[in-house]
């Protein structure tokens, strides 16, 4: 990046945001009781959408829509979600919304609009899980009528009960723009199974990625040892919490889960967003150790506003793909590095851990 000529690099977007792509807005809605949120992406007109899922365990709603050859085009709103499948219900608020606004595909007299969600599971983080009344359609709704240019990241929105192997998790989110006007950002919701930190040290695994000292400046662990699966401490501090025996933690099937969007103003079509999802999956795997387990639903959406036409169409989406990766990556850790203490919390964050070495 040093050697590069000034016209010929890529720089962080002016608010280091998803809504550095134009006319996206973002929102967020969290219970702290429950500690856990929602996260609504949106824009003042339908959007091209799709979606990869590598995840062994996913909970989605509407993905099938996304695919290449499915009858749906363009989309309202993309959803985060906490909650495991009960949070799926947050969709139903953004929807409802969206109706008092006319929104929607047009069939005839009717609108529906089109919101494919997606989830994490956050239900064993210290909130409070005896509720009757499911509270995500509420909450849903809420972050939908906040969605606007600026919003806040670490614990917020649907990262507001996030958690990763060994620290709190959060909502990250990143941007880059190219010299040709070609502006790529990502949102991402990190929950992982695995750990952003290197094992032994305080050093984010997407360090070599990261600009402008986004998540804290730290740089690279020495000589980190490839084949060391840090430990995962999320089911044992739960069961700590609450005093259970040893050898009674609950399965970890499905008890956690990276749920990410990648945006650009880049004219693509569906299939061509599928491969930037596809491509985007290794930001992933560069910032999170393990990733894509059995125990984990990760997903991407990508989207685009269809703003800018591609210069070089046989390159561009290879460049597409790898800026897609990049900022996901950088998000991850923002979201990680950003998280806040909070009380009944079952893991700390990384600055109680790390910010005073």
């Amino acid at each position: 990046m040093e050697n590069t000529p000034p016209e010929l690099r890529w720089q962080v977007g002016p608010r280091n945001l998803i809504t550095d792509v134009p006319g996206l807005r973002v929102g967020n809605a969290a219970d702290p009781l429950v500690k856990s949120g929602v996260t609504v992406l949106t824009a003042e007109q339908p959007f091209i959408a799709s979606v990869d899922i590598m995840g062994g365990a996913p909970g989605t709603r509407e993905t099938d829509c996304l695919a290449p050859d499915k009858l749906v085009e363009q989309v309202d709103a993309l959803v985060l979600s906490g909650g495991s499948a009960l949070g799926l219900e947050a969709a139903s608020g953004v929807v409802a919304a969206l109706r008092e606004q006319g929104r929607g595909f047009t069939i005839g007299p009717v609108q529906v609009p089109i919101v494919p969600t997606a989830i994490i599971f956050d239900l064993l983080n210290g909130g409070a899980s005896d509720w009757q009344q499911n509270p995500y359609a509420r909450l849903g709704r809420e972050a939908y009528s906040a969605a606007d240019e600026a919003f806040e990241l670490g614990t917020a929105g649907a990262g507001t009960g996030a958690t990763t192997a060994v620290l709190k998790g959060g909502l990250g989110s990143a941007s880059l723009v190219m010299p040709d006007g070609i502006v790529v950002g990502a949102l991402v919701v990190a929950n992982p199974h695995g750990s952003v930190v290197v094992p032994g040290s305080r050093s984010f695994w997407a360090a070599p990625f990261e600009m402008q000292d986004e998540f804290g400046g730290v740089g690279m662990a020495p000589a980190p040892d490839p084949f060391l699966l840090p430990r995962n401490d999320k089911l044992r501090a739960y069961a700590a919490m609450h005093g259970l025996p040893d050898g009674a933690e609950p399965s970890p099937a499905g008890s956690n889960t990276t749920i990410a969007i990648v945006a650009t103003n880049a004219r693509l079509d569906k299939a061509q967003l599928q491969r930037m999802a596809v491509a985007a999956q290794d930001g992933m795997a560069r910032a999170i150790v393990p990733s894509h387990t059995p125990y984990d639903g990760d997903l991407i959406f990508a989207l685009s506003i269809a703003e800018v036409e591609m210069q070089k169409p046989a390159e561009d989406p290879m460049r597409l793909g790898h800026a897609a990766a990049v900022c996901l990556s950088r998000a991850i850790a923002r979201g990680v590095y950003l998280a806040q203490q909070a009380a009944g919390d079952t893991l700390p964050t990384w600055q109680q851990s790390f910010a005073n070495p």
